[in-house]
């Protein structure tokens, strides 16, 4: 994990619980829910290298998503699109620009303050799973709830219960050298979507798996927007990027291109549809 560089003892505290969110008072008197978007990214680069060997992987990427909304993110290779995602989840630093999680600057938290929100707040799919070996499918689920001081007995109902909802408590004993690719994949999702987590971000997330499952999770992603997170997706499939609010297309690190999610078809070049 890229560390920030940038640790200050007066870094504001996370966000409250999704349970007691923020309020504000109409002219009325009355209350109404907090329109902070959950993700902003403001001006967002990302350079690698130097001299001759400088890679623009974002040049001054600007998006907004709010809650209920899931936005897919479409490109070819080296467009960007992993870059974003690591950038939204905290796991990597922007050369400059910020990036707001329900209203707080990731760039301006304590390597441990960063790390809670991550754990809090953001569900994150890896393309390559990322499972821990010497955990079964089922442990591997539960152990960001046990980190979030969950007990291990209510953690492990939570998991077998998100096993459950993807279709696969009947792997939640077996180890990850025991299930196909295209069930550590499904076991990543379960684990990114485990308790209250505000922002889900995936990345390939129906990359190891058949048409009829890969309409299955987008299905189960959709449905967790609807209830009130926000998601990002990065997709290359444009009939999975038709259940995203919104479709956005990346080239050499810019945006290029936006359409409704319903369609995609019409809005992509070529080689991105193939």
């Amino acid at each position: 994990m890229a560390d920030t560089g940038r640790h200050h003892t007066d870094a504001p505290a996370p966000p409250a619980p999704a349970s007691s969110a923020r309020r504000e008072e109409t002219p009325s008197g009355t209350e109404k829910p907090d329109s902070t978007p959950i993700l902003e990214l403001r001006s967002l680069t990302r350079v690698h290298g130097s001299g001759v060997a400088t890679v623009h992987a974002l040049r001054g990427i600007n998006l907004t998503v709010g809650a209920g909304e899931l936005v897919a993110v479409m490109g070819p290779s080296g467009s960007g699109k992993s870059t974003l995602l690591t950038l939204a989840g905290g796991l990597d630093t922007a050369t400059s620009g910020q990036v707001l999680v329900e209203g707080v600057d990731l760039g301006s938290l304590s390597r441990a303050e960063l790390a809670r929100v991550r754990r809090n707040r953001v569900g994150y799919v890896f393309q390559d799973y990322n499972l821990i070996p010497a955990l079964t499918a089922v442990e591997n689920v539960s152990l960001p709830r046990e980190l979030d001081g969950v007990s291990s007995r209510a953690a492990r109902r939570e998991a077998l219960a998100a096993l459950e909802e993807i279709g696969l408590v009947e792997v939640a004993d077996r180890f990850p050298d025991e299930m196909s690719g295209g069930q550590q994949q499904r076991v990543a999702i379960a684990r990114a979507l485990v308790g209250d987590r505000r922002l889900v971000l995936a990345d390939e997330p129906t990359g190891a798996l058949d048409s009829e499952t890969g309409e299955t999770v987008l299905a189960l992603l959709r449905s967790r927007c609807d209830a009130g997170a926000a998601g990002v997706m990065v997709t290359h499939e444009p009939r999975f990027a038709a259940w995203a609010d919104r479709v956005i297309f990346l080239r050499d690190g810019s945006v290029v291109d936006e359409a409704a999610g319903s369609g995609p078809e019409s809005l992509l070049p070529t080689e991105a549809v193939r």
